[in-house]
């Protein structure tokens, strides 16, 4: 059975135009966050805020810069997962 290449290796998905994404500013830049609704979360992530699941089903945001990072020719390619308590607390 062929293997998938890895994720870091394949162009990143464009996000669903059903979202709205706002951009926010913190300590460290500016980023762009949208939600996404339980409807719409089908697949398991690891909220970086906590280090838990983000189980298929449950509403969570999606966050990565408004800049790209240093070698990276988009920033969509560093686009996370977080809950939308964690991302609401961090600073």
């Amino acid at each position: 059975m062929a293997r998938r290449p890895s994720k870091h290796l394949r162009p990143a998905r464009p996000l669903s135009a059903a979202g709205f994404a706002r951009t926010e500013s913190r300590r460290d830049g500016r980023w762009q966050v949208q939600s996404l609704p339980a409807d719409r979360s089908v697949k398991p992530y690891v909220c970086p805020g906590c280090s838990h699941a983000i189980a298929p089903g449950q509403a969570h945001v999606v966050v990565w810069p408004v800049e790209p990072p240093l070698g990276q020719t988009s920033a969509v390619d560093s686009r996370r997962h977080w809950h939308g308590a964690c991302w609401a607390r961090r600073h």
